[in-house]
């Protein structure tokens, strides 16, 4: 079975980030994979100071050995000031080759104003970097308080389709790269 790690990036109390997290991670479960979400919100991280051991942080390595063991990635982010959330970048700078090398990964980014892909670059730049694997489709929400309803649906058939097409992708090519059925 195919093992996938949802990573929130946003810290804000109502983050639209997770919700699009909630949703992609609901459509990958459909495809048969099993899915752990991690929600910086609730986890405690130190800032990344380049060195392999963060004794006073535990939950550094359930992050870690969570990664490691999966076989995909799901990373969603708010677009901050044209990029990635600090706090998803923080997560994967406690993250190295040992736990990325080889993932499939799968980004979603959220914004307050017109969809684009800054975000979506970005995090393609550092997963390449530390040799994961991007599939192909990825999903940009713009004026995100306009996708979801109050109990966190998508209001749009074609966004929500693009969840189904994104959530088939992972899963396949995670079965194909990884050697996983």
């Amino acid at each position: 079975m195919v093992k996938i790690v949802g990573i929130g990036g946003s810290l804000r109390a109502g983050s639209y980030s997770q919700l699009a997290l909630k949703v992609a991670a609901g459509r990958v479960k459909t495809q048969g994979a099993e899915v752990e979400i991690f929600d910086l919100r609730s986890i405690d991280l130190p800032f990344c100071d380049g060195e392999n051991d963060y004794p006073d942080y535990p939950d550094v390595e359930k992050l870690r050995n969570a990664v490691k063991q999966a076989d995909g990635l799901i990373l969603a982010t708010p677009e901050y000031h044209g990029s990635v959330s600090g706090a998803l970048k923080n997560a994967l700078d406690l993250l190295t080759f040992e736990h990325l090398d080889g993932k499939v990964a799968g980004s979603i980014s959220v914004l307050g104003g017109q969809a684009n892909s800054n975000a979506l670059n970005d995090l393609r730049t550092i997963l390449r970097w530390v040799h994961a694997w991007v599939i192909p489709e990825q999903i940009a929400i713009g004026q995100a308080w306009k996708a979801f309803s109050p109990d966190g649906k998508l209001l749009d058939e074609k966004l929500s389709e693009r969840f189904d097409e994104f959530a088939k992708s992972l899963v396949e090519n995670t079965q194909k790269l990884r050697g996983v059925s």
